[in-house]
């Protein structure tokens, strides 16, 4: 089978679908991988390296004009023309953006979005949501702490004593983990927040401290164990609760990271425009949701602005300013989801009584599958 690399086009997008690693793997198992020249430098992989583990390097038409074609984003209106009806494409190709799907189904692809695996043991290796919101957390703690203009950890020197940052971390999923080990490496003192009771234990093995908001109904309880490891949205008391306790949180903090993202909504908002008049000057917020709304109003997707005094980050692409290692993990999982749909012979065969198949299929021969 031919697979294709097209070079990523989204601005600030700077990983690859593959990596030389892969390549040789799929070059291994008798495929043929053209990969668009130019497609790996923003990652820091030369077409040298690419063709040395296998690779034909070409044109953006050639890497295009195949049977399966491997996307890290969601192809734009002028690839789109580039790729043939019936071609595969499997990326990060947003399963909640009906439109584009729509768009892909009109065009006669059949699409694979790799962010709608089910949260099972058996998809983990594939669990690209994962794999690229681990990276997050960790970078943006180093955003935070570059930004924030004291030291992180306690220093005892002859000039005196400083003081640890005081850091807040809003959502314990995969990135909020990775920053509470990041932040805890860098000596900060951490609380973390979450609406999900079970990561408490989770939260504190990281030296963390678990920011509790009792439930008072059952209905309350219910909704926070949440779906496939995902928080669902809470009610609205049980909301308000929580905004007193990060508010007073908030007060104290250095630094803030909020990492909250429901699939398929808009981001909830945990920092009011209220608390960040009440945080102390210099102090900074991350909004990793910015790009999906925001956990901050006052924030701007791709900017850091300073409003009442505290610095505001919004950086929703955190992954890709770690293109390398973000690459790395991303073309593994790529690499693992297509033994699910080549089989032993090369050829393509999709199975739709496969639950990660039949989950991440967006639309084929026309049809749009996911609804």
């Amino acid at each position: 089978m031919k697979i294709g690399i097209p070079a990523e086009t989204r601005p600030g997008e700077t990983r690859v679908a593959a990596t030389p690693e892969t390549v040789k793997k799929l070059v291994a198992a008798k495929h043929q991988v053209l990969v668009q020249s130019g497609a790996g430098i923003s990652s820091s992989i030369t077409d040298e390296a690419y063709a040395a583990a296998g690779a034909e390097v070409v044109t953006a038409a050639a890497a295009f004009g195949v049977e399966t074609v491997l996307k890290v984003r969601a192809p734009s209106s002028d690839e789109l023309a580039l790729l043939k009806s019936g071609t595969v494409v499997v990326g990060m190709l947003n399963p909640f953006d009906a439109d584009n799907i729509a768009v892909m189904a009109s065009h006669g692809l059949t699409a694979f979005a790799l962010e709608a695996a089910p949260r099972t043991s058996r998809a983990q290796s594939m669990d690209v949501l994962s794999s690229q919101a681990n990276i997050a957390g960790y970078k943006a703690v180093l955003m935070a702490a570059n930004t924030y203009q004291r030291f992180m950890p306690m220093l005892m020197t002859a000039a005196g004593t400083v003081k640890a940052a005081r850091m807040l971390i809003m959502g314990a999923g995969v990135a909020g983990l990775q920053a509470i080990a990041t932040a805890k490496r860098l000596g900060a003192v951490i609380e973390a927040s979450d609406v999900r009771p079970a990561v408490k234990e989770q939260i504190e093995s990281l030296g963390a401290k678990f920011l509790d908001v009792p439930f008072i109904t059952d209905e309350e309880k219910e909704i926070a164990q949440g779906v496939g490891g995902y928080a669902r949205p809470m009610p609205a008391d049980w909301m308000r609760r929580q905004a007193e306790l990060v508010h007073e949180r908030a007060k104290q903090a250095d630094i803030i990271i909020t990492t909250a993202l429901i699939p398929g909504r808009k981001a909830p908002v945990l920092i009011s425009e209220d608390t960040v008049k009440a945080m102390k000057p210099g102090s900074v917020i991350l909004d990793m949701a910015v790009d999906q709304g925001g956990n901050c109003p006052l924030s701007e997707s791709g900017k850091t602005v300073i409003r009442h005094g505290v610095h505001i980050i919004g950086e929703g692409n955190l992954a890709a300013l770690v293109a390398a290692d973000a690459s790395a993990l991303y073309a593994r999982n790529l690499l693992d989801f297509l033994k699910l749909i080549i089989n032993a012979e090369g050829g393509l065969v999709i199975n739709r009584e496969d639950d990660i198949v039949a989950a991440t299929l967006l639309c084929s021969g026309g049809e749009v599958l996911r609804k």
